[in-house]
């Protein structure tokens, strides 16, 4: 087998995002998300990808000992994970990054339902052609696209998109958020599949907040 091969195929055990129905999940004492974002966002951007909000400097997740800085948020359709076997309208993605270069990802499943505030201005002000970042309206909040509980999936994994190196902690909230079916409507024009495939975890297993 060559060198190529072998690495690929070491990629396929890490890979994100996986389905819970793929996976042994284990209940675990993991600790508590302590999330301290500011208020608003700095910047929204369509960069032919998908919807980002990038932030200032002070947004802050801790996870254990480490400390990560909330770098960016975006968003796919639909979701890239699966909860019971269960696929969502979108997923949101809060891109954190350490000190050491280490990233750590909270994923947010969106469900259909109830009109949610901050997704809706996101939509309501999202640039609807590919180019430059914008200054963000200061009405967005990130914290109106959190659930109320935070009990998590953890799992170490890769980025979503090329070159998907392994290089990530990702963070998947076990409670969905309500969004408004009209928000994720317009969404789609713009980006109707910009989701990765679910993968397999190869007998990976996935730790759950107890």
């Amino acid at each position: 087998m060559g060198r190529s091969r072998r690495r690929e195929q070491g990629l396929l055990y890490r890979l994100s995002a996986i389905a819970d129905r793929y996976c042994r999940t284990v209940k675990s004492q993991l600790p508590a998300l302590k999330i301290a974002w500011g208020k608003t966002a700095e910047t929204i951007v369509n960069n032919g990808h998908t919807i980002q909000l990038n932030f200032a400097d002070g947004s802050t997740l801790k996870l254990g000992d480490t400390t990560y800085n909330l770098v960016q948020l975006h968003f796919h359709r639909p979701s890239e994970h699966l909860i019971g076997g269960r696929n969502f309208p979108m997923e949101a993605h809060f891109v954190h990054r350490a000190a050491s270069g280490a990233l750590a990802v909270i994923g947010v499943l969106m469900a259909e339902g109830k009109a949610n505030a901050t997704f809706a201005r996101i939509v309501a002000t999202m640039p609807a052609k590919e180019g430059p970042a914008v200054k963000a309206d200061g009405a967005i909040d990130p914290h109106g696209l959190l659930p109320a509980k935070l009990g998590y999936y953890r799992y170490s994994g890769s980025l979503t998109t090329p070159p998907c190196a392994e290089v990530v902690e990702w963070l998947v909230l076990t409670d969905p958020i309500q969004v408004a079916a009209s928000d994720v409507a317009s969404f789609a024009k713009l980006y109707p599949m910009n989701a990765r495939p679910v993968q397999k975890s190869n007998r990976r297993y996935v730790l759950q907040s107890s």
